[in-house]
């Protein structure tokens, strides 16, 4: 039996195109040793989410990162895959992924954490244990919370 449909196979998004999802996760900073270095790659990501129709938060200080990725689900598997591949010191470990009904973030926004007094009470108002900013220590409730406080005024 052979069943015909008036869609075609281009059509179906078969591939999950239509589905938005948002991954978070955290890694260490050893690779990038210098602003410059930090800086570069920044804008090379930036350019590639761009392009590639993502968007992004992303806390970084001088150990750690933390990110959200959010769109196309094959276009966020495939940001993955390139973060694993081409900064394999990084080594992103995967806090939450999920389904979303819309994006959240405008284009690829950043925040650098400091030793400054503001940026301290943005870890505290998350995270408790301390002034020390490490978000391996966070549950992933708090990762959220603590995107929230970062981002609240941009």
């Amino acid at each position: 039996m052979h069943i015909t449909t008036s869609q075609t196979s281009e059509n179906r998004k078969r591939h999950g195109e239509h589905v938005l999802i948002s991954l978070t996760y955290i890694g260490k900073n050893i690779e990038m040793k210098t602003g410059i270095e930090l800086t570069r790659a920044l804008e090379q990501w930036r350019r590639y989410f761009e392009e590639s129709g993502l968007v992004s938060a992303l806390v970084i200080n001088d150990g750690y990162f933390v990110q959200n990725i959010q769109g196309s689900r094959p276009a966020v598997n495939t940001a993955l895959a390139k973060i694993v591949d081409e900064h394999f010191k990084i080594l992103p470990n995967i806090v939450k992924l999920e389904e979303i009904e819309a994006l959240r973030w405008d284009g690829f926004v950043t925040k650098h954490l400091t030793e400054s007094v503001e940026d301290e009470e943005y870890a505290l108002k998350s995270f408790s244990a301390g002034s020390d900013f490490n978000p391996y220590l966070m549950k992933s409730t708090q990762i959220e919370s603590f995107f929230k406080v970062v981002f609240e005024d941009g």
